[in-house]
């Protein structure tokens, strides 16, 4: 292993401490370089940002964040489809399952490990398209369709619940996407219970 090796081993490591005991949103690369013992333009030759290092870290085979381009491009219409497509293919890696079960039995729990890669999906994927969107009430729709999104990530990775951990990816997205569909498009209004105050 080059001496490259080393450092890239040692921030990876450090970066996945550092999800365990404070998450996605609250590790930084400089906190990262810091626990890690190196200067944090060094930590920022080998990731650039905090995508890069998360994506890295948890060993997505590729970074999601890199994607919104693609997922905006063929319009509004299937954007759902292609949100639950990204998550599962994702998730489909087995060195990427392999990294979340570790965060797990490392003693975060599943609730510290599920809410990195919540953070993680929510300000580096969804949060990036409604935003581009401009729809209205971003943050109640990236909240809905993270948890859609989360929920099914759960379920047939972590917890391994049948008949969702041996469904098909077609099967999947058919029963999931259009209410991820419907959580970033749909006009939301308030209930009347909510308009008066009750």
């Amino acid at each position: 292993m080059s001496s490259s090796d080393d450092v890239s081993k040692i921030l990876l490591d450090a970066a996945r401490a550092a999800y365990d005991k404070r998450g996605y949103l609250g590790t930084t690369i400089k906190g990262v370089a810091a626990a890690a013992g190196v200067a944090p333009d060094v930590a920022m030759r080998y990731y650039r940002n905090r995508e890069q290092l998360f994506a890295a870290a948890m060993r997505l085979p590729f970074d999601p964040s890199t994607s919104i381009a693609q997922l905006l491009a063929p319009g509004i219409d299937g954007l759902g489809e292609r949100l639950v497509r990204i998550t599962l293919r994702m998730l489909d890696d087995p060195e990427t399952r392999d990294q979340l079960a570790e965060m797990v039995r490392a003693g975060a729990g599943a609730s510290k490990a599920t809410a990195s890669l919540r953070e993680y999906l929510e300000s580096a994927v969804v949060d990036r398209v409604v935003t581009v969107l401009g729809v209205p009430d971003a943050r109640m729709r990236v909240s809905l369709a993270t948890s859609y999104l989360l929920g099914i990530a759960s379920m047939r990775y972590v917890l391994r619940i049948e008949p969702l951990a041996s469904a098909t990816e077609d099967e999947i997205v058919a029963l999931v996407a259009p209410a991820v569909q419907a959580a970033l498009t749909t006009p939301t209004e308030p209930t009347k219970a909510q308009s008066s105050g009750r």
